[in-house]
């Protein structure tokens, strides 16, 4: 089965909703998986290095108090789903052009998944900086690839990354985790595991004859 998945490594919900599909394909052992990762920026004007992150925090919600109320919802989910959030420590509100060019290069030695969920891991839970070159060089040297500081002093798959974002357009995607099953059947958001269950099933169902 074709898994288009349109998302951003600076969106918890994204994280969240990875980890549900990552379930719910837990219960089809047998269904063998062609995954593609789709570049998706939520905020693509953000500066190349990210805003710092207390700034960013008290100019998107107005203070410490605030953040806590609005990312309440998504820690407590992402507790549910063993995702342990922390918005206290991370250094940047991150330009994700980097961490998705990552993703990208590992897809195409077929480790996109592996390494986005890496990349989530490193943001959300263990604070570190994806804006840094020398970070991402460091996930990327981790799952087995060869040459990223090179690919990110270069112009490899930024057009990529800008393609994508246009074909979300084209599509009225305007909210990420945005997930396509065999180019058929979508889903918008993190959606509970049943949903995702139900989704997977529905697709594999259409392509069995009647």
């Amino acid at each position: 089965m074709r898994i288009d998945v349109f998302s951003d490594i600076a969106c918890p919900w994204c994280y969240v909703g990875e980890r549900r599909l990552k379930k719910a394909l837990a219960t089809f052992p047998d269904l063998e998986i062609d995954w593609h990762w789709h570049a998706f920026q939520l905020q693509p004007q953000m500066p190349v290095r990210g805003l710092e992150w207390q700034a960013f925090i008290v100019q998107k919600f107005g203070g410490s108090a605030q953040r806590d109320a609005a990312f309440a919802h998504v820690v407590e989910s992402g507790r549910l789903e063993g995702i342990v959030f922390d918005f206290v420590k991370m250094p940047v509100a991150p330009n994700s052009v980097g961490a998705h060019r990552l993703v990208l290069a590992a897809q195409a030695r077929g480790a996109g998944q592996t390494v986005a969920e890496a990349l989530f891991k490193a943001y959300f839970t263990e604070a570190q900086d994806i804006t840094d070159p020398a970070v991402l060089e460091q996930i990327g040297t981790a799952h087995g690839l060869e040459g990223v500081g090179a690919m990110l002093e270069s112009d490899l798959y930024v057009s990529d990354v800008r393609d994508a974002q246009r074909e979300a357009s084209d599509l009225g995607v305007t909210g990420v985790p945005f997930i396509v099953f065999d180019q058929a059947y979508a889903l918008s958001g993190a959606q509970p595991l049943e949903v995702f269950e139900r989704a997977i099933k529905t697709a594999m169902d259409a392509r069995i004859p009647a």
